[in-house]
C-alpha cells in the first residue's frame, strides 16, 4: 500500500460524497464575496480608481482619522501593519485586483453587471498607463495626481497592474486591450530582466538595489502570463511561452532550496535564506510549485510537472493541521508551525490541493476540512469578504488587519472560489459552465477559450445574448466543460 493511502484512509467514495458541491462556490461568490464588492461604495471611482481602502463593514474609509473604525486605528498603530494603510493614496494594484474580481464574478455567473464593472476597471487601467514607461502605481487622492517616481516602481507592482487588464482580455479577446498588455509586459522585461544577473530585478535594473525577490519573478507568471497566454495569437503566444519557461528556470535555479524543498522569498543575504523570514512561507512556496506545474502542462514539458508535483504534496503534508482541519501559515525560525491563518496562504494551499485532486481525489482528505474551515472561519458572514488574518488558537479575526487595504482586495478570494467551483464539478463527475463575452466574428472553440488556467472538454457552446456596451458586438457565450485537467 502506498504512503499516501496509508495517510489518507478514507475511501475515494467517501471523500467524493463528503466533498462540497459546485453550487456551494457560486453561492459563496454571490452571498459572501459580492456582498462586499457589489455596492456603490466599492465601485464608485475615488478620483480615477476604485477606492483602495474600505472599512470592514464596506464603507469608504473616512478622511478624518478620528472617525476611523477600530481596525484601521489598530493597523496604523502597529508597526507590523502600518504599511498597509497609506490613506492619502489609491493604489493601481488594488484597483486592478478588484477589476479582476468582477471578471471572475462574470466568468462564473454570466451576470452582465459584473462584466460592465470589469470593463469600467479595465478602461481606468488603460488611463493609468504611463506612456512608454509601463504604468503608474498610485494616485494621490486629494489632487488625482499619478506618481512620477518611475525608478521606484517595483516589477511586482507593474505585474499586478496588468492583472485586471488580463482578466478583461481573457473574457473578451479585445485586441486593443491585448496590445496595451503587451506594451506593459515588454516594458517590464526590457526594464527589469537583467540577463547578467540572471533574474528580474525589484527596481529598474540600472538602479543600485540589492534586493533579489521571488515575487519579482513569480508574479509575472501568476498575475497575468499564465492566465492569458493560451488566448494570445501568434507570434505572441510562442514568445510568452519562452519567457514563462525562462522565469520558471530562474525560480528553480535561484530560489529553490533542495534541503527544505521549498523556495526562499529573498536571496540577497544569507540571513534571508532561513526559516521565518519574509516571503519564506507555505503560500509563496506552494504557489510557485503549482504555477511551475501549470507551466509544464501548458508547454507540454514533463520536467516541470515532475519537479513540482511531489513537492506540492510534501508542503501539503507539512502545512496541514489534523486537529483543526486547517492549514498553517509557515515554519517559524525555530522550526515550529505558525498556525495563524493568513487569507491568501490558505487560498493557495487549497488551490494547490485542488490541482492535485484532479488526478488524485485522495487530496480531498485535506480539502473536505480546509474548504469548510475557509467558509466557516475565514468569511465575514455579516458584511462579506474574507478576513485578512485569523488567530490560529481562537479562530477569531485579528483586528489590526483590515479586510481591504493596499495589499488586500479581492484577487485571492475570487480565484479561490473559481478553483473550488471547477474542481468540485470534477470530483463529483459533473460538468460546469463558465461565461465569456467574445467578438461576434470570432470562431469559438476549445482552441480559443479555456476555463481559466485549466483545460477541459467542451461539451456545449451556447450563445446567450449580446454583451452590453462592448465595442466589437460581443456575444455572451455560456460554455460547458467536463473532464477538467
Amino acid at each position: 500500500m502506498s504512503t499516501i493511502l496509508k495517510e489518507r484512509p478514507e475511501s475515494i467514495k467517501t471523500l467524493t460524497e463528503n466533498a462540497l458541491d459546485k453550487q456551494v462556490w457560486k453561492t459563496h461568490l454571490e452571498n459572501d464575496l459580492m456582498k462586499f464588492w457589489d455596492k456603490p461604495e466599492a465601485y464608485t471611482f475615488d478620483g480615477n480608481l476604485f477606492p483602495t481602502y474600505r472599512t470592514n463593514s464596506g464603507e469608504k474609509l473616512p478622511e478624518d482619522k478620528n472617525k476611523w473604525p477600530e481596525e484601521f486605528k489598530a493597523a496604523a498603530a502597529d508597526p507590523d501593519t502600518a504599511g498597509l494603510v497609506e490613506p492619502e493614496y489609491n493604489f493601481v494594484r488594488a484597483h486592478s485586483r478588484q477589476t479582476y474580481a468582477y471578471g471572475i464574478a462574470f466568468h462564473m455567473t454570466g451576470n452582465q453587471h459584473y462584466l460592465e464593472l470589469c470593463r469600467k476597471g479595465a478602461l481606468a487601467l488603460v488611463n493609468a498607463m504611463d506612456g512608454n514607461y509601463g504604468m503608474f502605481v498610485k494616485e494621490k487622492k486629494k489632487t488625482d495626481e499619478w506618481d512620477n517616481e518611475r525608478l521606484k516602481r517595483t516589477s511586482q507592482d507593474l505585474a499586478y497592474g496588468i492583472t485586471g487588464l488580463g482578466m478583461y482580455y481573457f473574457l473578451t479577446h479585445d485586441i486593443g486591450i491585448m496590445h496595451k498588455i503587451i506594451q506593459i509586459k515588454d516594458y517590464i522585461f526590457r526594464t527589469y530582466m537583467d540577463d547578467g544577473k540572471g533574474y528580474l530585478t525589484w527596481l529598474p535594473k540600472h538602479e543600485s538595489d540589492a534586493q533579489i525577490q521571488i515575487v519579482a519573478q513569480l508574479d509575472q507568471l501568476y498575475a497575468y502570463m499564465l492566465m492569458i497566454t493560451p488566448s494570445l495569437p501568434e507570434p505572441y503566444q510562442s514568445e510568452w511561452k519562452m519567457d514563462m519557461k525562462k522565469i520558471a528556470d530562474i525560480l528553480i535555479t535561484q530560489f529553490y532550496s533542495e534541503k527544505y524543498q521549498f523556495f526562499w522569498g529573498t536571496e540577497d543575504t544569507a540571513n534571508n535564506m532561513s526559516l521565518g523570514t519574509d516571503h519564506t512561507d507555505f503560500g509563496h512556496s506552494v504557489k510557485t510549485f503549482w504555477v511551475i506545474l501549470k507551466i509544464g502542462e501548458l508547454l507540454g514539458d514533463p520536467f516541470y510537472i515532475d519537479f513540482a508535483r511531489p513537492k506540492i504534496d510534501k508542503i501539503l503534508k507539512e502545512a496541514y493541521i489534523e486537529e483543526t482541519g486547517s492549514w498553517a501559515r509557515r515554519f517559524n525560525a525555530d522550526g515550529s508551525l505558525d498556525t495563524d491563518k493568513e487569507w491568501w496562504i490558505l487560498a493557495e494551499l487549497d488551490q494547490a490541493a485542488e490541482i492535485l485532486s484532479i488526478h488524485d481525489p485522495s487530496y480531498y482528505h485535506y480539502l473536505n476540512n480546509t474548504q469548510r474551515y475557509w467558509l466557516d472561519k475565514m468569511v465575514d458572514h455579516e458584511y462579506g469578504e474574507i478576513w485578512h488574518m485569523v488567530d490560529g488558537k481562537s479562530d477569531t479575526p485579528i483586528i489590526n488587519y483590515p479586510k481591504a487595504h493596499n495589499w488586500k482586495t479581492s484577487l485571492h478570494s475570487f480565484e479561490h472560489a473559481l478553483f473550488g467551483y471547477m474542481t468540485a464539478a470534477r470530483i463529483k463527475g459533473e460538468s460546469f459552465e463558465v461565461y465569456y463575452a467574445l467578438p461576434e466574428w470570432e470562431r469559438v472553440s476549445h482552441r480559443t477559450v479555456a476555463p481559466y488556467m485549466f483545460f477541459g472538454n467542451v461539451t456545449d457552446i451556447h450563445k446567450s445574448g449580446t454583451a452590453n456596451n462592448l465595442p466589437d458586438g460581443n456575444v455572451i457565450y455560456r460554455i460547458t466543460y467536463n473532464g477538467l485537467h
